[in-house]
């Protein structure tokens, strides 16, 4: 909760370079426990976009974004994470290791954030600009989720 709010009071007024959206609420979504029943995931993956389009003023962007995520994590679980990792409930840095966190990390936040940027343009014709702001903002996004990870879990 305090990822979402930090989210929408800092990094949603964070506009560096004009192309870095750091979205760093995902954080709470990835970090969600592996148990949990995939109507769940899915349940709390669609409120958390839609608080974001509440405050983003985004028609169902993050929503969708969100959903997505959520929908693609398990199975993303299933090829990263072995079988005696699951019985640690939490994905993170201690619990599977720099090498499948990383991966992890990456391929959901490049996800959400080409879902993101491509339902806001709404068009192919900004696709260099849309590609440059998913790199751009994934990178930053990133390294924050795997900073804090570092942090958290010393």
């Amino acid at each position: 909760m305090l990822v979402m709010l930090l989210q929408v009071l800092l990094f949603n007024q964070l506009q560096l370079w004009g192309v870095c959206h750091p979205y760093i609420y995902v954080l709470c979504l990835m970090m969600m426990p592996i148990t949990l029943p995939h109507n769940a995931d899915m349940f709390i993956g669609a409120a958390a976009g839609l608080v974001m389009d509440v405050f983003c003023n985004s028609m169902g962007v993050h929503t969708a974004a969100c959903i997505l995520l959520m929908f693609i994590r398990p199975y993303l679980l299933g090829l990263i994470v072995n079988d005696k990792d699951r019985l640690n409930e939490q994905i993170s840095l201690r619990a599977v290791g720099m090498e499948a966190f990383v991966k992890y990390v990456v391929i959901l936040v490049l996800v959400h954030h080409l879902t993101v940027f491509l339902l806001a343009a709404w068009s192919w014709s900004h696709i260099g600009f849309v590609l440059l702001e998913t790199f751009v903002s994934s990178i930053i996004t990133i390294l924050l989720v795997i900073g804090y990870n570092m942090l958290k879990y010393r």
